[in-house]
C-alpha cells in the first residue's frame, strides 16, 4: 500500500504538472532571466509548486476516503490537516510572491505565523526530548526554537533553488530519509505524508531535471521546504532524542549548509542578508567550469552522502553519532574550503594571525623600540644597524631612503647602496635589489614644520610566508617620525664628506625584541658621520 501511495502521487503530480506546464505558457506567465544572477537563457514557467500542492491535496484526501486500507493510524484532523493547513499558507504566500512579488520581512513574518501555527497544533520543538530530565521545554523556549527551525529550513530550499532539480532533488533525497525512519519508528501516519511528497516532487522533477520545462518557483520551494520541516517535527514524536534532533538536520545538510554560509558571508561582507547574489554554492560549482548538470549532479551526489550519514545516527552507540557527526563536520570545512569563498578565506587568514598574536605583538614592541632608538642615531652604519635588527625579524629584506634633492656628486654614501638620483637603498643580503622585491611599503617623510623631505620604503622578497605585524605601527607608533627627524637633522653631516677611513664595528646589539636568534658578522664602514 505504501507503493501504492507513492506511485499514485507520482502519477497525479507528473499530470498536474504537464497541464500547470502548459496553462502557463498559454497565459504568458513566464520567469523571464532579467539579471546575472538567473541561471537559465530563455523564459520558463515557475509555477511548479501548483502542481505539487495539488498532488498532495489529491492524495491526502484519497487517503482520507480509504483511510483504513492506507494507514491504520492515519487520522485526517489529527496530522495531515494540522501540517498541511499551515503549508498551504505557505504555499500561497509563495503564489503571490511569484506574481506580485513580497518582501522578505513580509515572508518571514507569514512563515513564523505558519510555524507558530504548526507548533500549536502539537508539531514544536518543545515536544522533543533534547535534555535529560526535561522532556518539555515548554512553549517560551519551544516556540522560538520551532519558529527558527521552521525558517531556516522553508528558506533553506528557497535559496537552493537555482539550478534546475537541485531543490526538488535534494527534498527528494531528504524524504527518503524520513520514509526509513518512519518505517522504522512505526510512525505510519508521517510515512503517508512522506511517501505523498516523495512522489509529489518526483513526478513534477521529470519536467523540471536540466533543461527544465517549470520550475517550482517560491510557491514550490517554499512549500517543500515547509512541510520537510514540519515532517521532521512530526516525525519526532516517537523517535529517540538522537533520531529526533540530529536526523532531520544531517539528511538536510545542503540546504542548511547553503543557508548558513550566505548568512556567514554576507555578515563578514557587511552587506544585507536579504540581498540576492550569485555566490551560493551552486553557483560556485558553475564557476569552477563545470556544467549546468554536472552541479546538479555533484549536488545530489552531496545530497545522498548527507542522507546516508544521518541513517547511520540510526544506531543506538554514541560512538557512531560522533563518528557521523565528525565526517560531516570534516567534510563541511573541506567542501567549503574547496569553493574559496572570499569571506571565509579571510576568516580563516585572520584566525592564523590570531593564533599567531604573540608574534604580531613581539615585532610591533620591535618596531616601537627602534623608534626610540633612532633618536640617538648618530652615523649612517648605525641607522642601517637600527632598522635591521628591527626589521629583519619581521620578514622584510630592506629599505630605501629617497630624498626630495639630488646628493652631492662624489659623497659616501656606504653602508647604503646608491640607485640614482637622490635614491638610496639598504639590503640585508647585499646581493639583492629593489628589482628582485616582490612587495614593498611607503610612506613620506616630513620635516617638523611639515615641509616633505622624502620618502621611505620597506621591501619584501618572500610573500609566501605571512607578515606577523600591523602595517599602521609604522605611522601610529612614531617610526616614520623618527626616520624623519634622523634624515633632517643629519643629512649634511652625513652625505658632504667623502674621505674613506676604515674601522670595524662590533658586532650588533638588539635594538628591540625580535623572534628567533641571529648571528651577525661584524662589518666595515667608512669613519665619516
Amino acid at each position: 500500500m505504501q507503493l501504492f501511495v507513492f506511485v499514485a502521487a507520482l502519477l497525479a503530480s507528473a499530470t498536474f504538472t504537464r497541464w500547470v506546464r502548459n496553462f502557463a505558457i498559454a497565459r504568458g506567465w513566464y520567469s523571464v532571466p532579467s539579471s546575472d544572477r538567473h541561471i537559465h537563457t530563455r523564459p520558463i514557467p515557475r509555477l511548479g509548486g501548483v502542481a505539487i500542492f495539488l498532488a498532495l491535496w489529491c492524495i491526502v484526501l484519497l487517503g482520507q476516503v480509504a483511510g483504513h486500507f492506507v494507514a491504520r493510524e492515519f487520522v485526517f484532523l489529527n496530522l495531515t490537516l494540522k501540517i498541511l493547513g499551515p503549508a498551504t499558507i505557505i504555499f500561497l504566500l509563495g503564489l503571490i510572491d511569484d506574481f506580485w512579488g513580497v518582501s522578505p520581512y513580509v515572508k518571514f513574518a507569514v512563515q513564523a505565523g505558519a510555524a507558530a501555527l504548526l507548533f500549536w497544533n502539537g508539531f514544536g520543538i518543545s515536544r522533543l526530548s533534547l535534555l535529560a530530565g526535561y522532556p518539555h521545554l515548554g512553549w517560551l523556549v519551544g516556540l522560538p526554537l520551532t519558529i527558527i527551525w521552521v525558517l531556516w529550513i522553508t528558506n533553506a530550499f528557497n535559496l537552493i533553488d537555482g539550478l534546475d532539480g537541485l531543490a526538488a532533488g535534494s527534498a527528494l533525497f531528504s524524504t527518503l530519509v524520513t520514509c526509513v525512519v518512519s518505517i522504522l519508528f512505526h510512525n505510519e501516519g508521517v510515512l503517508f505524508l512522506t511517501l505523498a511528497l516523495a512522489g509529489a516532487v518526483a513526478g513534477f522533477l521529470r519536467y523540471n531535471f536540466n533543461p527544465a520545462s517549470i520550475f517550482l518557483g517560491d510557491c514550490g520551494s517554499l512549500l517543500i521546504g515547509f512541510l520537510l520541516s514540519a515532517i521532521a517535527l512530526a516525525g519526532s514524536q516517537k523517535a529517540p532524542t538522537v533520531v529526533a534532533v540530529a536526523i532531520p538536520i544531517v539528511s538536510l545538510g545542503l540546504p542548511i549548509l547553503d543557508v548558513a554560509v550566505a548568512v556567514i558571508r554576507r555578515f563578514l561582507s557587511c552587506k544585507r542578508l536579504f540581498d540576492a547574489d550569485r555566490e551560493h554554492i551552486h553557483h560556485k560549482l558553475l564557476g569552477r567550469g563545470i556544467s549546468h548538470k554536472q552541479a546538479v549532479l555533484v549536488l545530489y551526489g552531496v545530497s545522498a552522502c548527507f542522507g546516508l550519514l544521518s541513517l547511520f545516527l540510526l544506531h543506538p552507540a554514541t560512538a557512531a553519532a560522533t563518528t557521523v557527526l565528525m565526517v560531516v563536520g570534516i567534510g563541511v570545512l573541506i567542501g567549503v574550503q574547496q569553493l574559496r569563498y572570499p569571506e571565509f578565506l579571510e576568516l580563516g587568514r585572520v584566525a592564523n594571525r590570531t593564533l599567531n598574536q604573540r608574534h604580531v605583538i613581539a615585532n610591533d614592541i620591535s618596531i616601537r623600540r627602534a623608534a626610540d632608538a633612532l633618536q640617538l642615531c648618530a652615523t649612517r652604519a648605525h641607522f642601517c644597524q637600527i632598522l635591521q635588527e628591527c626589521l629583519e625579524p619581521v620578514g622584510f629584506d630592506g629599505f630605501g631612503v629617497y630624498l626630495s634633492s639630488e646628493l652631492p656628486a662624489g659623497v659616501e654614501v656606504y653602508p647604503f647602496s646608491h640607485a640614482g638620483g637622490s635614491k638610496l637603498q639598504f639590503f640585508w643580503d647585499h646581493s639583492v635589489t629593489s628589482t628582485e622585491t616582490n612587495w614593498s611599503l611607503s610612506f613620506s617623510l616630513l620635516s617638523q614644520d611639515g615641509n616633505r623631505l622624502g620618502g621611505f620604503s620597506l621591501y619584501r622578497k618572500d610573500t609566501a610566508s605571512p607578515l606577523w605585524m600591523d602595517p599602521d605601527v609604522f605611522t601610529a607608533t612614531g617610526f616614520s617620525r623618527a626616520v624623519a627627524a634622523v634624515v633632517e637633522k643629519k643629512l649634511d653631516s652625513w652625505f658632504v664628506k667623502s674621505h674613506k677611513e676604515q674601522v670595524q664595528l662590533p658586532a650588533f646589539e638588539t635594538v628591540g625584541t625580535v623572534i628567533g636568534s641571529r648571528v651577525r658578522q661584524p662589518i666595515i664602514i667608512p669613519t665619516s658621520s
